[in-house]
C-alpha cells in the first residue's frame, strides 16, 4: 500500500527506519531510545532491526549527547539525537547554540553539521514541570540552526527524512500532544520542501497562522467560524527558521486580516516575528492589526491549569471577531 493511516508517532518511526535503511551513516542516540523505544515509543523496534551500534542509549546528559553528535558529524556521520522532553533541552543549550550552530560558519563552510535534534514539545498531556514547554523561539533566534515542526503524520514521515538529509543542523520539534492522532501517510508522494509553509484550509475573510499542535486548534476554530458564516484560511508554518512567507503574504493580500497563534508565550516570540514581518511586507493589504493569541507570559503552570494557559478554539474565535470588528 502506498498510503496508510498512522498516528504521528508511527509515522516518525517509519521515517527514521527509512533513513536508517537508506544511509549507513545515520545513527540514532538518546536516553532510553534503544530496547525501550523511547518514552513515547518513537524509536520502538529500531535497535532490534539495526543493532545497538546504530541505535543506542546514552547517559542522562543532554550536553554530552549533543557534544558527541557534533564529534560524530565531524567524522562523517549523520546523528539524530532525541531529547526526552522539551524542558530537558537546556543543559544542552550551550552545545547547540555556541558549537553546533556556529561550527560550519567558524570553518568557512569546510565542516558541515548534519545533526538532527528531535524535541517532543508542547502541552496537553497533563505532565509535570519541565515536561510541557515550547522553547522553539530560542533556537529560531539562533543563526545557523534550521527549525521545523510537523503537524500531521504525513509531514512527520517526510520531514524527518529531509531533516536527516540536510547538511545543516536541524531542530526537529515534535508536537507530543499529536503523537497518537492518526492521519494518512503517502509513502510514494514527493515530499514538500522542508522549509515551506502550506495553506491547509482556504478562506476569504481572516487568515490564521500557526505550527505544530496549534494547527489542529486553528482548524477547529475555522470550522466553528464557518458555522457562523465567517470564511477563514489556515496556514501551517511547518518551518520556523527559515519561515516561508510567500503563502502567508498571498493570503493576507486576499483576506486583509491575520491572527497568529502559538502554544509558546507571546513576548519576543515567533508569533511576534511573523506579526512584524506581515506588517512590513503587506501593510497596505491589512484591514486590521495583526493579532496574536499565545500562551501567557508565565512559566508553564501545573497540569490542571494547562487548558487555561494554552490557546483554544474559543480564544482564536475571539481574536477573529476582534479582527473583523475593525
Amino acid at each position: 500500500m502506498t498510503t496508510s493511516e498512522l498516528p504521528l508517532v508511527k509515522a516518525l518511526n517509519a521515517g527514521l527506519k527509512k533513513a536508517l535503511a537508506d544511509d549507513a551513516k545515520v545513527l540514532l542516540m538518546g536516553e532510553d531510545i534503544g530496547p525501550l523505544g523511547g518514552v513515547f515509543r518513537v524509536t520502538e523496534g529500531l535497535q532490534a532491526e539495526f543493532g545497538d551500534r546504530r541505535v543506542f542509549d546514552t547517559p542522562l546528559a543532554e550536553s554530552g549527547i549533543v557534544g558527541t553528535a557534533i564529534g560524530l558529524a565531524m567524522r562523517g556521520y549523520r546523528p539524530v539525537c532525541e531529547i526526552q522532553f522539551d524542558g530537558f533541552i537546556f543543559p544542552a543549550f550551550d552545545q547547540i547554540t555556541s558549537q553546533l550552530a556556529k561550527m560550519t560558519s567558524r570553518h568557512e563552510g569546510l565542516i558541515s553539521m548534519p545533526v538532527v535534534i528531535r524535541v517532543p514539545y508542547g502541552g496537553h498531556i497533563g505532565a509535570v514541570e519541565h515536561h510541557m514547554e515550547s522553547p522553539e523561539a530560542y533556537f529560531a533566534h539562533t543563526p545557523g540552526l534550521r527549525v521545523v515542526s510537523p503537524s500531521t503524520p504525513n509531514d512527520a514521515y517526510w520531514m524527518i527524512q529531509e531533516a536527516i538529509a540536510s547538511n545543516d543542523p536541524v531542530m526537529f520539534f515534535e508536537p507530543k500532544s499529536r503523537y497518537w492522532h492518526k492521519g494518512p501517510v503517502d509513502f510514494e508522494a514527493s515530499a514538500s520542501p522542508l522549509h515551506s509553509s502550506r495553506v491547509v484550509r482556504t478562506g476569504t475573510e481572516v487568515t490564521l497562522v500557526g505550527h505544530g499542535a496549534m494547527v489542529n486548534v486553528l482548524l477547529q476554530a475555522a470550522e466553528l467560524a464557518a458555522s457562523e458564516g465567517t470564511s477563514v484560511e489556515v496556514i501551517d508554518l511547518r518551518s520556523l527558521s527559515p519561515i516561508d512567507y510567500a503563502p502567508i503574504i498571498a493570503s493576507v493580500q486576499k483576506t486583509g486580516r491575520v491572527v497568529v497563534a502559538s502554544e509558546a508565550p507571546g513576548f519576543t516570540s515567533i508569533s511576534s516575528e511573523i506579526a512584524a514581518t506581515i506588517t512590513e511586507r503587506a501593510f497596505y493589504s491589512l484591514e486590521a492589526p495583526v493579532l496574536r493569541v499565545t500562551a501567557f507570559d508565565t512559566p508553564f503552570p501545573p497540569a490542571k491549569l494547562e487548558t487555561v494557559y494554552l490557546p483554544d478554539a474559543d480564544r482564536i474565535l475571539e481574536a477573529v471577531d476582534r479582527a473583523l470588528a475593525y
